[in-house]
């Protein structure tokens, strides 16, 4: 057969290449052990959707509770085979109250557990419209949490699937995000920032020593035990997490939030452990200066900078930064993963392990004001487009690969981050990205969109923003990413429909799935003379021509064009994708 036509919406693949992920069994209990260490029993399957927010996370133990064979949680009753009844384990032991926090696919409230009066974090997931992909994610997320026990990670206490919902018990984590308490402490200096990276790093080597990858790490995944100072660092949210053997190198699929993806990731290449050492060395930069070491509005430009390993210490800031820190900053960010540092080695390193002689005891007021508005940035929800900043003149234009759009440099000299530098500039992407997986994160994530406050030229860059966000979810077949911008019922006309209006989200979903997930060559799109008419506050067309290069399975270079219509609706805040018409040749089947 010939080669197989590029789709206007979906995009020509090559084979796919393995992943990732996958299901089991579990071992599962239904004893009350009054908090401790429970008992585990017979084999039972079960499932959930292992995608969310970890809200204030905590403890050990992992329970199930479900029928074998169904996610529903049933069990059989004495002397009557075929007559099952609900379980309502969570409801009978548990007391729910307030939300502390909210995902895509799950809410956190705390809760108490009756028999004892102790307080958890419940991570409560509807389990109703899950598919067996979910499912498998759930279950993976719970046995990697029941394999972790350590001081500076959250450890899973009791995993409970009653009907419709599924349970994850988490200890409750007090002490909010290690970032925010940095900036009210009233000292923080170059030491204190080694002591936090030491816990980090004490998580990661505990993660990678039970062959586990986190793939996620970042500041939203950063906890404190407690508000009592010198509580523990605390790591969480292993939605995105994978079991890997020994030191093995294999494609798991694009996971990861922007900022912090490794250069082996954004490859697509083969990687494992030490890509949770690279985001330790983000997250360690931005402990010593309080702004990231790769910025860029243009997610295009932030990903080129990653694979370069483009970072530089500019002064004035990083000149009161002590030479070892540096240098444990380069071992982490080294672009080659397997000259990269491990956890175990960066243990040992003397600015971590020999602190008190070797980090500056120098209060960082410059850094402690920076990671203010970094963190300011990172819980921005509302967008306008960026303004002049006072005293830098007009923001330069930008040649974007999609849209003719302006960019806003991240402010890396410390003078320009003692004023307040301009109104809201655009942060690059937040949340977690990946075909396989979808972690929440503990803290509130990035919405699309904005409220209008700009007027329609402010809206239409939002438009054609959340345009290209959308493309770039399903370059990289990310479903979770793709469903999260587009309305539940969204309604299509598609080459690959046959001329037929479809309407909701399973016919797109078989395409991520088969097609797009499985694919790991390069894919890279141009958005050309996007036209968007606003319709009223919450609404939007956008008409425009779209180019897609990639490379078929021959490993040739290949261009295809496609028009596309998509109308938008602001729900909440957020835009959403309800309408798309497209044209080109529909996919070919893989060979």
């Amino acid at each position: 057969m010939g080669e197989p036509s590029l789709p206007c919406h979906w995009a020509a693949l090559p084979q796919p290449a393995p992943g990732g992920g996958g299901g089991g069994v579990l071992l599962g209990s239904s004893h009350c052990r009054d908090g401790a260490e429970g008992h585990w029993g017979a084999p039972t399957t079960w499932g959930g959707l292992g995608q969310g927010l970890l809200g204030p996370n905590g403890h050990q133990l992992l329970h199930t509770h479900s029928a074998v064979g169904s996610g529903m949680g049933t069990q059989p009753q004495p002397g009557a085979m075929a007559t099952t009844v609900p379980c309502t384990r969570f409801t009978d032991e548990y007391q729910l109250y307030e939300e502390i926090g909210k995902g895509a696919f799950s809410v956190v409230r705390r809760c108490v557990k009756l028999c004892t009066g102790h307080e958890y974090a419940a991570k409560i997931i509807n389990t109703k419209k899950l598919s067996a992909r979910d499912h498998q994610k759930l279950e993976r997320e719970a046995r990697i949490c029941r394999l972790l026990k350590h001081s500076n990670i959250v450890r899973l206490h009791d995993s409970i699937s009653e009907e419709g919902f599924h349970y994850l018990v988490f200890d409750l984590v007090t002490g909010g995000e290690l970032f925010e308490d940095i900036v009210a402490r009233e000292y923080y200096s170059e030491a204190d920032a080694s002591h936090c990276i030491q816990q980090i790093l004490e998580a990661v080597l505990h993660c990678h020593q039970m062959g586990v990858v986190h793939r996620d790490l970042k500041p939203e995944n950063l906890l404190l035990a407690s508000k009592c100072k010198g509580a523990a660092v605390k790591l969480a949210d292993f939605g995105l997490a994978i079991e890997v053997q020994g030191d093995q190198q294999a494609w798991f699929g694009f996971a990861g939030t922007p900022g912090y993806l490794s250069p082996e990731v954004l490859r697509k290449e083969a990687y494992g452990k030490p890509v949770d050492i690279w985001a330790c060395g983000v997250i360690l930069y931005i402990l010593l200066v309080g702004y990231p070491p790769f910025w860029d509005e243009d997610q295009h430009k932030l990903y080129q900078q990653i694979k370069a390993g483009a970072y530089d210490f500019p002064s004035p800031e990083w000149d009161t930064v002590t030479p070892e820190a540096k240098n444990l900053i380069n071992q982490m960010l080294t672009i080659n993963p397997a000259k990269r540092i491990t956890a175990h080695e960066a243990l040992k390193h003397p600015w971590v392990c020999q602190r008190s002689t070797v980090a500056s005891m120098m209060h960082r007021q410059e850094t402690v004001e920076c990671l203010k508005k970094f963190n300011a940035r990172r819980k921005l929800k509302v967008r306008p487009p960026p303004s002049d900043p006072p005293g830098h003149g007009p923001i330069p234009a930008r040649s974007h690969r999609h849209s003719p759009m302006l960019t806003v440099p991240w402010p890396h000299p410390a003078p320009s981050c003692t004023p307040t530098p301009w109104p809201h500039p655009a942060p690059p992407p937040h949340g977690p990205i990946g075909w396989d997986g979808e972690g929440d994160g503990m803290g509130a994530g990035w919405g699309q969109g904005g409220d209008g406050a700009g007027g329609p030229p402010a809206r239409k860059q939002e438009i054609i923003k959340i345009t290209e966000q959308l493309i770039e979810a399903v370059n990289n077949g990310d479903f979770e990413a793709y469903a999260k911008i587009c309305d539940p019922g969204l309604t299509s006309f598609e080459p690959e429909a046959l001329g037929n209006l479809v309407e909701g989200m399973d016919f797109h979903r078989f395409y991520f799935e088969n097609l797009l997930s499985k694919n790991n060559k390069p894919i890279h799109t141009t958005i050309l003379n996007p036209h968007v008419h606003v319709i009223g506050e919450d609404a939007a067309c956008i008409a425009y021509i779209r180019l897609t290069q990639y490379i078929d399975a021959q490993g040739r270079p290949r261009t295809s064009q496609s028009e596309e219509t998509r109308v938008w609706h602001r729900r909440d805040g957020k835009w959403q994708n309800v309408h798309f018409h497209g044209s080109g040749a529909p996919v070919a089947p893989l060979q």
